[in-house]
């Protein structure tokens, strides 16, 4: 088995470099590639092409949207699915406004990086202050540059809670537990609308929970894994 791991907005493998040593059971780790595209179905096939014939299934925040694409378009390869901070709710009006605001900037204007504020605000309030932390998610968004960020920040989301039904395969849901991007409503609305679904929120971290609370995050997966298998 392999474990197929789709990063969030303007985030690359080093999302997961705490997570992967601790799951090396489940691995061998491919990481997705979502840097190339402009929309989440071309995302998805993207990566399924590279991907091995099966796999379990891990998206982050926006990699969420991405990993559930996968689900509808390859079923039968995905054996378990872990959704991590993320939502099935579609664009809410000050989320199309960002995006006009984008689309209309001259692709001349370059990508100076995401700020120091925006960065500390998705983080827990124990943590904002975390000069490592926020200086390695910079440094992710620097790495992918102005072309990726414009194609990521276009990116339309669809409403899907209304197809949450159809996906089949075991499914755990995670919720940081002061996530200001994505709320605790969203994760409810995913284990309420994906049946068989499991729901647990981890204590003491925000929306980025790999990279806040990465022990946890490696413990409540490692036990629901090993669930499935007994």
């Amino acid at each position: 088995m392999s474990m197929l791991l789709i990063p969030g907005f303007m985030l690359d493998a080093d999302l997961w470099r705490d997570v992967t040593p601790g799951l090396g059971e489940f691995g061998p780790f491919v990481h997705a590639d979502l840097f190339q595209d402009g929309t989440i179905k071309d995302m998805a096939s993207r990566v399924l092409a590279q991907a091995p014939e099966t796999f379990i299934l891990v998206g982050f925040s926006m990699g969420g949207y991405v990993a559930r694409e996968i689900v509808r378009q390859a079923p039968e390869r995905v054996k378990a699915l872990v959704l991590i901070a993320t939502s099935a709710r579609g664009d809410t009006e000050v989320q199309r406004q960002r995006k006009e605001a984008v689309a209309h900037k001259p692709d001349s204007v370059s990508f100076k990086g995401l700020s120091t504020a925006a960065v500390a605000s998705s983080l827990h309030p124990d943590n904002a202050g975390r000069q490592d932390l926020i200086a390695r998610i910079q440094a992710m968004g620097q790495r992918l540059g102005s072309d990726v960020f414009r194609r990521q920040s276009l990116l339309e989301r669809v409403d899907e809670r209304h197809l949450l039904a159809d996906i089949s395969c075991p499914c755990l849901i995670l919720a940081g537990e002061q996530d200001k991007l994505r709320s605790r409503t969203e994760a409810e609305e995913l284990h309420e609308g994906i049946s068989g679904s499991s729901l647990q929120v981890i204590e003491k971290t925000g929306h980025m929970i790999p990279l806040e609370a990465p022990d946890e995050l490696i413990t409540v997966m490692r036990q629901w894994l090993d669930g499935l298998e007994a």
